[in-house]
């Protein structure tokens, strides 16, 4: 097993362990010289080719758009690729097991806004991100404690040939790409992701922070077998999926599911319904991004009002090119 350094390029010092994933370990880090906490990510050195060097491409390329992460440094160190990032706060996932799995309907149409805009801003950098979910998505720490930035562009791929000026072609048979859960029916089919895959993951958790759950969780909120998880995403139906929630969170589903291969997704639009749908609360609670308060206090996240959907409920399309 390869041995992992104590300090990175010298001056940034390595500490407790924040996560892991497929390529490698995340860990807190502190710039001995100015002080500053960060994130590091090691990925061991395997035939030379490494999944941080894309990342770190592709996030320079997007450097300074809305809730993208600032890279500090990439290099390598002993057996290990490193990547240096600005240290964010706690993912969406883990604040949501914090408050008991709820977060008020603000707070949630918060999040779908933020996220819509940076999925706006990569998709217009010529990328998708291909694994949008609530562990991917940390807030900020700090003056930017109300921002939340997508991070983990590991799998993240262009869906645009700048060289033939041309949408990548559609190609079927492929291997699922990020996480089941979040994953779109058509990602599950083996259909190469596009920016319609990225917007219909995005809905998937608004639906989970609205329900506490989907479908194709078990009741006690764990992950079934990828096939199992196509099976009951096919078998459920739109009216059932958004049964209970606002009306303008069906329409988006319904939108992005049927959005052809390479057509331009509506940004606008989507902000729009989420923009109605927030005139329509009475509510004016604070976003979340802290641990909820002790059980004396009162809590922060309210329940979510029930809503009847306006529009037509409709069995998804697997698949349109």
């Amino acid at each position: 097993m390869n041995k992992v350094p104590i300090r990175v390029d010298g001056r940034f010092r390595l500490g407790d362990i924040l996560g892991s994933g497929l390529y490698g370990i995340v860990y807190r880090a502190q710039n001995i010289i100015n002080d500053d906490d960060l994130a590091i990510k090691l990925e061991p050195l395997i035939n030379n080719v490494s999944s941080l060097e894309h990342e770190y491409c592709i996030l320079k390329h997007l450097e300074g758009g809305a809730g993208i992460p600032c890279t500090v440094w990439f290099g390598r160190e002993a057996t290990f690729h490193a990547l240096v990032l600005d240290l964010l706060g706690p993912s969406l996932h883990d604040l949501f097991i914090m408050h008991n799995r709820k977060f008020s309907l603000h707070t949630i149409l918060n999040f779908g806004d933020q996220l819509l805009s940076s999925l706006e801003h990569i998709h217009s950098h010529n990328y998708v991100h291909g694994d949008i979910k609530p562990q991917n998505v940390l807030v900020g720490r700090g003056d930017l404690e109300q921002t939340i930035f997508i991070v983990n562009f590991g799998v993240a791929k262009e869906y645009w040939n700048t060289t033939a000026q041309a949408h990548m072609p559609f190609r079927h048979g492929g291997h699922l790409t990020g996480t089941p859960v979040f994953a779109s029916i058509n990602n599950h089919l083996g259909v190469v992701p596009g920016r319609r895959d990225d917007l219909e993951s995005l809905i998937y958790m608004l639906i989970y922070f609205l329900h506490g759950s989907l479908p194709w969780f078990t009741s006690d909120h764990e992950k079934l077998p990828t096939s199992s998880i196509l099976a009951r995403k096919v078998d459920t139906t739109i009216e059932d999926l958004c049964l209970g929630i606002p009306p303008e969170i069906t329409t988006m589903l319904i939108y992005s599911c049927n959005l052809a291969f390479s057509e331009d997704p509506d940004y606008n639009y989507l902000r729009s319904l989420l923009s109605t749908c927030s005139l329509d609360l009475s509510q004016s609670d604070h976003f979340i991004t802290h641990p909820p308060p002790s059980p004396k206090e009162h809590s922060v996240a309210k329940e979510v009002p029930l809503c009847q959907p306006k529009t037509t409920p409709l069995r998804r399309s697997t698949c349109r090119v």
